[in-house]
């Protein structure tokens, strides 16, 4: 995994997982509140980060437990 990840964010994958799992809720959010107002394009590119960054963020909360302790 360390491979897939940037070095320094490996480091503190839990917090920058909770971070992308807050900026997926924002981005789910603006998406939805554009999608209102019929802005389709807009909401849908919206919605899209947020999914992505919601998926990322609980890709990297689930394994930073299994993530190897400092030396």
């Amino acid at each position: 995994m360390q491979r897939l990840i940037v070095p320094w964010e490996y480091r503190h994958l839990r917090v920058f997982g909770v971070m992308r799992v807050a900026a997926g809720i924002v981005a789910a959010g603006i998406g939805a509140f554009i999608l209102s107002y019929g802005a389709y394009g807009w909401a849908a590119f919206f919605l899209v980060l947020g999914t992505v960054a919601l998926g990322v963020g609980c890709w990297e909360v689930t394994i930073a437990p299994a993530a190897p302790p400092r030396a």
